[in-house]
């Protein structure tokens, strides 16, 4: 995933394949979609249309500065990554080479996109500083732990056992970015997704190989660490963009879960392996894939509301779950605890000694012997304005 452009010294060599990607690529793209752009990544971002993409994931060269060939005990060879796309002659080509890059992507992200950048503790702290210098606001830093990283095998050092993943805005002011929150949560348990992540590197069948049994790349990522990050971070029918494309993880697995993908490789073998995976590929039904709703769209309820519907009567006593506090439904929508009037949020607050609460999962009507929340009674209340409009 991380080939396109090389460092500084191969200057010439990089800018004669910048020349052929503006010759032979042409104009502008308004709608590119579904495309692996032959090129350069930054001359290939340059002639996107600005503020056209949903969501970027970037995996750029890690500049690992490997100056020698590494050995296990048993003296065989570590098949590490030292392809001439990961060299940089210096700390400042490779600055050089990510704001190039970092700046062309925020330009063709809409101002509701959002960006990951995934890199190691060779790039990402540099990668990170870069992000802020350009005006991207960064969410979070999710740490992607290996269940199978490769041994220290010099012993000098603790087991390098996670990759780091910056999440970024497009800049501070951007509110309405897409974050699949309650499907997180619901896959998660009904806990909230962690930035921590546990899953295992590229492997098994998933690990692309050529005839001789070599990988066909050395950083392919696992499919499972892109699907987090599109299901978190787009909805389906968005625009995916990949500007190291590599072998075509992005673009496998955006396409199974019903978003468009466009990716910039200029390698042909890797760009040849990355046709060949993403036509295999098969779209998920559309009822596997929809967005899960989110409470935040939906239209607000009044706990008033309720009682003007007569979903709850005035009168009526409400309880926690385990029936530790009792408040009564007033005319007004408000409760009335102990001689305290108040919403059923400052109320459950102050049953529990707490500074806030959210009445609608606190407070719980009898129905037939059994407790409810609240909360259901406003899924109700919700229907029937579906119905209604209907």
């Amino acid at each position: 995933m991380r080939s396109a452009r090389v460092g500084a010294a191969r200057l010439k060599a990089r800018n004669q394949v910048t020349r052929i990607g503006r010759t032979n690529e042409g104009p502008l793209r308004a709608t590119a979609r579904n495309e692996i752009l032959c090129g350069d990544c930054v001359a290939s971002m340059e002639r996107l249309a600005q503020e056209s993409v949903d969501l970027v994931f970037a995996d750029p060269p890690y500049n690992l500065q490997l100056a020698n060939r590494l050995h296990r005990p048993d003296q065989s060879l570590v098949d590490a990554v030292d392809n001439d796309w990961d060299k940089f002659a210096n700390f400042a080509a490779y600055d050089a080479f990510t704001r190039d890059w970092l700046a062309q992507a925020r330009r063709v992200m809409k101002p509701s996109a959002t960006i990951f950048v995934i890199g190691s503790y060779h790039n990402i702290f540099r990668v990170g500083a870069i992000m802020q210098d350009l005006g991207f606001w960064i969410l979070n830093d999710i740490v992607w732990r290996k269940n199978n990283p490769m041994p220290n095998f010099r012993g000098r050092r603790f087991t390098n056992a996670h990759e780091t993943m910056i999440w970024a805005a497009r800049d501070q002011s951007a509110k309405n970015y897409t974050f699949n929150y309650e499907a997180l949560k619901a896959a998660n348990e009904d806990c909230q997704m962690r930035s921590d992540w546990l899953l295992p590197i590229c492997g098994g069948t998933e690990r692309l190989k050529d005839g001789a049994g070599r990988k066909t790349h050395p950083t392919q990522k696992p499919e499972a660490l892109l699907a987090r990050v599109i299901l978190a971070a787009s909805s389906p029918g968005d625009l995916v963009l990949d500007p190291f494309f590599g072998t075509g993880t992005t673009g496998a697995v955006a396409k199974r879960l019903g978003r468009d993908w466009l990716g910039i490789e200029r390698d042909g073998d890797y760009r040849a392996a990355a046709r060949a995976r993403i036509a295999a590929i098969e779209p998920l039904p559309n009822e596997t894939i929809a967005t899960a709703p989110s409470k935040r769209t939906e239209p607000r309820i009044a706990f008033a509301s309720l009682v003007e519907a007569g979903l709850i009567a005035p009168g009526a006593t409400l309880v926690d779950a385990r029936r530790r506090h009792r408040a009564v439904v007033r005319a007004d929508g408000a409760l009335s605890l102990s001689g305290f009037v108040g919403s059923i949020h400052k109320t459950g607050a102050l049953a529990q000694g707490l500074p806030a609460c959210n009445g609608w999962t606190f407070w719980h009507y009898e129905e037939k012997g059994a407790l409810a929340p609240i909360d259901d009674l406003r899924a109700e209340a919700r229907e029937r304005l579906k119905v209604a409009a209907e």
